[in-house]
């Protein structure tokens, strides 16, 4: 075997390797995350963290529709005062 034949021989063993590990992460539910500095970071994917996170991003995704709501009707500013107080108080 000559030394190309042996660098395709390792890069193909280090590939089947990582995709076995991905696959063994994924099956017990492990996420692995990168961040732009590089910085890898692994969290389970249905932790109890996860799960707070998704219900704060849908309160601010309903709070969102709510401002929009506002700043496209053409309301009084009592009314507007009276909305805005409401979404302080959620």
């Amino acid at each position: 075997m000559g030394p190309f034949e042996m660098v395709v021989a390792i890069i193909f063993i280090i590939t089947i390797g990582k995709i076995i590990q991905t696959k063994q992460k994924a099956k017990i539910g492990i996420v692995e995350d990168q961040d732009f500095m590089g910085t890898k970071t692994h969290r389970l994917w249905n932790s109890a963290e996860t799960q707070q996170m998704q219900d704060e991003i849908k309160a601010l995704k309903e709070r969102i529709q709510v401002l929009e709501r506002i700043a496209t009707e053409n309301n009084s500013a009592n009314d507007l005062n009276r909305q805005i107080e409401e979404l302080r108080d959620r």
